[in-house]
């Protein structure tokens, strides 16, 4: 256990100095200001009040930083879970998403102990750039109403529904939210231009706040919508939950932990390239699963880590988990002090920094590169992206990874063959044998490839040609990686099916440990009979030889 959970907070800690204390201090603050308002947007943009992402972010990110497997992880609300946590909030209402966020914590939790950390990063890279831009998309989309003032009712989550509406209520564009909105965009945009040291989005909110306050703007802010903001965490609560409870919600669960497992783990490989370190995946897992625990009991929204924000720590020389925490007690001090002034900032303002972080998200170049590839990723891309978009994130992630699994199928299928071997003089020279040694009376088959379910009915198809099979059948399985359960019975039909015409079967080359441990377990090399087996070629072509030799002194016996 030692082994599997082991923060990287241990080990950062030994060789600990004051020069990089001053250095964690100073990045974790930095990277507490960029959070604050981040944390916001996310959680109005997920449907919940704004005190939620806040909540999350300093309690998901102590956690995380804390217990994590990574030196530099920061963790938090993300763009990614905007989707899916508004889609829950609609359906289920803050009370389903809590325990929701709940469940998929205990669902990280145990692919950590499954050690599942390694085993994330297989998943399809069309899949994930597919699922990246459609929740981009919708973010955008979602921002549409805040952005341009519009008078309107709730947004619809529906994508086109959400078009529709806004074309429909066009007429109604505030045009002080607008040149509130288009001016955060150009500072958020322009900013770095100026310095990389303190984020855009923060002077955005602050120039753009104090000129709604000081003109007395007529446009909606985060207090005229939800009121003031707590200046004090809430009291922990554990979320009941039944097996009816389970039952409803075990899906928007699974994908919570999916995407927040898929993300931390990316965030977390590029944190290593930037830092030249190595992160614990399962321990990033458990400790993940740990910190959606606990902000679903304080009332918070799923965490995960934030590429953007791990990488603002590292280039201002966070190094250790101290960094992380230093983020999440500044978040808590601007909560307690300064809190009540977030309730003045512009709803124009947060979507304006939202659309930014959208077009971040989006990838676009990725995109297009992966569309212009094979027609499979392109088809994983499209789907997955469609379904994210005018669907549900959970069915795009679903559809999109059972796609992917049977076009790969696929490709093996078309790497796979199974074909009669024909030696020239050449080969056989090779192989120190003369053409005289093969006689008339031997086959041989060579299959190319995996034999799995996918590729066995070739297999059976190339054995119809023997119309009389020859007294010994040798079938060469040196290209064959991988066998599965209909592979081995594939096998054990050809044999039973010659066996009653008199031909001996022969397995040349079984180099793969996989393939023999395999054919071991169902004992069909034991039904095939002892030295039917060979490692070699030419040991299997000695061994039907004496076949052949026995069978000729059988018939003179006789």
């Amino acid at each position: 256990m030692i082994n599997l959970f082991r923060p990287k907070l241990i080990d950062t800690l030994k060789n600990y100095t004051l020069g990089q204390f001053y250095k964690d201090v100073v990045a974790g603050v930095i990277v507490g200001i960029v959070a604050l308002p981040l944390a916001i947007a996310f959680a109005i943009a997920s449907g919940v009040s704004p005190e939620k992402g806040i909540f999350t972010a300093i309690i998901a990110g102590l956690v995380i930083s804390a217990l994590g497997g990574s030196r530099v992880q920061i963790g938090g609300p993300t763009g990614a879970f905007i989707v899916i946590v508004y889609g829950i909030v609609q359906q289920f209402g803050v009370g389903g998403l809590v325990i929701a966020t709940f469940m998929a914590g205990i669902l990280l939790i145990i692919m950590g102990v499954a050690k599942l950390g390694n085993t994330i990063k297989y998943i399809p890279y069309p899949l994930v750039i597919g699922f990246t831009t459609g929740i981009a998309v919708i973010i955008f989309s979602s921002e549409i109403k805040d952005f341009l003032g519009l008078k309107m009712g709730s947004v619809p989550a529906d994508f086109i529904s959400k078009w529709r509406d806004y074309g429909q209520h066009l007429s109604s564009v505030n045009l002080y939210a607008l040149f509130i909105g288009v001016f955060t965009l150009l500072v958020v945009l322009l900013w770095p231009k100026v310095t990389h040291k303190i984020p855009g989005s923060l002077i955005a909110i602050v120039i753009s706040t104090f000129l709604v306050w000081f003109f007395h703007l007529p446009v909606e802010t985060i207090g005229s919508r939800f009121g003031a903001i707590p200046s004090s965490l809430p009291r922990p609560v554990i979320p009941g939950v039944s097996v009816a409870t389970i039952q409803q919600l075990i899906r928007p669960a699974f994908t919570i932990a999916l995407l927040g497992s898929i993300e931390s783990l990316l965030s977390a490989v590029v944190a290593d390239g930037m830092t030249g370190g190595t992160h614990r995946s399962n321990t990033e897992l458990i400790a993940q699963g740990l910190a959606n625990i606990c902000s679903s009991i304080f009332g918070g929204i799923p965490a995960t880590g934030a590429i953007a924000r791990t990488a603002t720590n590292v280039k201002n020389g966070g190094r250790t988990p101290i960094a992380g925490i230093i983020h999440a007690v500044t978040l808590l001090l601007i909560m307690l002090f300064v809190g009540k002034w977030a309730a003045l900032i512009p709803m124009a303002t947060l979507a304006g920094i939202l659309i930014v972080v959208a077009w971040n998200m989006s990838e676009l170049g990725n995109f297009i590169a992966v569309f212009k590839g094979s027609k499979s990723d392109a088809a994983v891309l499209l789907t997955t992206f469609g379904l994210t978009v005018l669907v549900d994130l959970t069915v795009a992630i679903e559809i999109g990874m059972i796609l992917a699994a049977f076009l790969f199928m696929r490709k093996m299928m078309q790497t796979s063959s199974v074909q009669q071997a024909v030696f020239s003089a050449d080969q056989l020279t090779d192989l120190e044998l003369n053409p005289e040694v093969i006689p008339a009376g031997v086959d041989v088959f060579e299959i190319n490839g995996p034999l799995f379910f996918g590729a066995a009915y070739k297999f059976k198809d190339a054995m119809k040609v023997l119309e009389k099979p020859a007294r010994v059948l040798i079938i060469r399985m040196r290209n064959v990686p991988v066998i599965d359960a209909t592979g081995i019975r594939v096998l054990r039909d050809v044999h039973q099916e010659i066996k009653k015409k008199g031909t001996k079967l022969i397995l040349s080359e079984v180099n793969s440990e996989q393939v023999m441990a395999e054919l071991k377990r169902a004992r069909l090399l034991f039904q095939i009979g002892k030295g039917n087996t060979g490692d070699t070629f030419e040991k299997a072509l000695k061994r039907a030889n004496d076949i052949l030799s026995k069978a000729v002194i059988y018939q003179m016996h006789k």
